[in-house]
């Protein structure tokens, strides 16, 4: 491709330092093309800037802005002079190809596309009257070429810087470094120069701490979700069991009063027919009327008999 994608203004990031303080710079991309390009932004000091967002698309003809934030630093680098670097990188997509699919494989030069690279340098500038700045600037002068940190300043830091070769000291017009997609790299200008390996492997990318930041926080939201259906789930079922308790018990209850009801019933059977039973045997211990009637009129005739 001829024609570069993205067209980058400011094409170098200034930060107004302030001892403990954040300071944010604003980078606007502008697609000249009538194609969609995705971009990605890199960096040598992760751990030091937030970029937001990281990574993102530009439609035809438009522009997109992202945010790049420097964290509030509690010692001032001597004479302000920073060594950080910002890597662009930008490659045509597909129409429809969502926010979501740009990952670190589309910008890998393995796949053989066209990965257009450009790369941003950091400057940082001193506020008015800053005594505490011109302190540090005025005592504690080192040499820019050979800048090295002790263990304690990268305890402190929480980041080790990576020092430049020399030839990036003395031009920083452009470079080329190993084709690892992971490593920041590009080519500007005529000049060309290539850093060390080990310089290169040591280079971080805000980006995939960031990616890595938001799949971390995806997983716990759909675990929540998962955690949340299940939950509501077994609240459900466990309802469902609760209402045929319910009908159960309801059920268990009628019987119980039709059970005793049948048991009155039967019990005042029992009694009425105990009492019929009663009277029958009475009657039948003693002697039937008509039988001591006969008895009494045979006597009668009998004793008239034996009168005559």
């Amino acid at each position: 491709m001829t024609s570069e994608l993205l067209e980058i203004q400011p094409l170098e990031l200034k930060f107004t330092f302030e001892l403990k303080k954040q300071s944010s710079c604003l980078i606007q991309l502008t697609n000249k093309t009538d194609q969609y390009v995705a971009f990605k932004v890199k960096t040598t000091s992760p751990k030091k800037y937030c970029v937001r967002p990281n990574t993102g698309i530009v439609k035809p003809k438009s522009t997109y802005d992202f945010t790049v934030i420097m964290q509030a630093q509690r010692v001032a680098p001597p004479d302000l002079i920073c060594k950080d670097k910002f890597l662009i990188q930008s490659t045509v997509i597909p129409f429809g190809t969502a926010e979501e699919d740009i990952t670190s494989d589309r910008f890998s030069k393995e796949s053989g596309k066209h990965i257009e690279e450009k790369k941003l340098k950091v400057f940082l500038t001193s506020p008015s009257n800053s005594p505490v700045l011109t302190a540090i600037n005025g005592d504690l002068k080192q040499d820019i070429g050979h800048e090295t940190s002790s263990p304690r300043d990268k305890a402190r830091h929480g980041v080790e810087n990576i020092p430049p070769s020399q030839k990036v000291a003395e031009d920083f017009m452009g470079f080329e470094t190993a084709k690892d997609a992971g490593e920041l790299g590009t080519t500007m200008g005529t000049q060309q120069f290539k850093t060390s390996r080990d310089e290169t492997e040591e280079l971080t990318t805000a980006s995939d701490l960031q990616s890595s930041v938001a799949k971390d926080v995806q997983q716990l939201k759909s675990a929540k979700a998962d955690d949340f259906e299940n939950l509501k789930s077994k609240i459900s079922f466990m309802d469902s069991k609760i209402k045929e308790a319910e009908v159960t018990i309801m059920k268990l209850t009628q019987e119980r009063s039709m059970v005793a009801r049948e048991k009155d019933k039967l019990q005042s059977e029992l009694e009425l027919l105990k009492t019929k039973s009663n009277a029958i045997r009475i009657t039948q211990v003693g002697f039937p009327l008509l039988y001591v009637c006969m008895v009494a009129a045979v006597g009668l005739v009998i004793g008239y008999l034996s009168n005559l």
